[in-house]
């Protein structure tokens, strides 16, 4: 099994996959049969004519659908590793646990020096609509009910305007693709009841910025967990920084296990040869 890396592949990720799938040969050239990919450049296997399979070790994979030299018929699998949902499903929580008791206020009020209560909600009393029902956002959505909140999901064939308009927090980990591009604007911001609160633990292309500066600006938005943007690192200057109504993280909510994700790849990796099913398949009509 000739196999090659390529994108962001650090000597760590080298170990472990090669612990992981021993038998492979791990090729830095173009006859290699198997691609395993993190974010590659366009083209970076566009010298590869006997490429059968590429095993992403990245969950989003709209960089690698939008490489115009990659053939269309080319089978993608996407990671979908159980540790990064449990990660992200972490991070979830902490975004929520903070909107709902009111921690990020209390954190605002001990840096202006106020000592004051802040009335407090049972969890069933605070609706929470998970954008998304993929391994991430049911993993996500499980742990919230486990917790006592009132889960909400929206995927693919639900109107999103009348669960937007009863929903106190909005996680967004929707993949980015044509129909999601965009998605999170102020439309969306209109549907939301005033006071309810976003969390974006997708991707930054979902939001355009001006609408949600705009929303929180206005007092219709209450706060946003931020993780992601359209431009990352964020730029020293931008708003986001700065705003009294916005926390962010540096696209931290859940890396990459490297020991859990290169069991997965090279599960995939022997599927494929071995003529099994492999897992998690990217449909390229619907871009993930």
């Amino acid at each position: 099994m000739k196999v090659r890396l390529a994108g962001e592949v650090d000597a760590a990720w080298r170990r472990e996959l090669a612990a992981a799938l021993p038998e492979a040969q791990w090729c830095d050239h173009g006859d290699a049969e198997f691609a395993v990919v993190a974010n590659p450049v366009p083209g970076a296997l566009a010298d590869m004519p006997s490429l059968v399979f590429v095993q992403s070790l990245w969950a989003g994979v709209e960089r690698l659908l939008a490489d115009t030299t990659l053939p269309p018929g080319l089978p993608v699998a996407r990671m979908v590793d159980p540790a990064m949902s449990a990660a992200m499903a972490e991070t979830a929580l902490w975004a929520v646990l903070a909107l709902h008791r009111g921690f990020f206020d209390y954190a605002a009020q001990q840096r202006a020096g106020v000592w004051q209560q802040q009335a407090q909600r049972r969890a069933d009393e605070v609706a929470v609509l998970v954008l998304g029902r993929g391994e991430m956002g049911g993993t996500v959505g499980a742990r919230l009910a486990a917790l006592g909140y009132r889960v909400e999901h929206w995927q693919r064939g639900r109107e999103l305007a009348p669960l937007l308009a009863g929903a106190d927090i909005v996680i967004n980990l929707l993949p980015l693709t044509a129909a999601t591009h965009d998605l999170v604007d102020a439309r969306f911001f209109a549907a939301l009841p005033p006071g309810a609160a976003f969390v974006n633990l997708g991707r930054g292309a979902h939001v355009v910025e001006a609408d949600l500066l705009a929303a929180l600006d206005a007092g219709r938005l209450r706060h946003a967990v931020l993780d992601v943007f359209r431009s990352e690192p964020l730029p020293a200057g931008h708003a986001f920084w700065r705003h009294p109504r916005v926390t962010l993280l540096p696209h931290a909510a859940a890396a990459t296990d490297a020991r859990s994700a290169s069991r997965v790849a090279a599960a995939n990796l022997r599927a494929w040869r071995d003529g099994r099913p492999v897992a998690h398949l990217v449909d390229r009509g619907r871009g993930y």
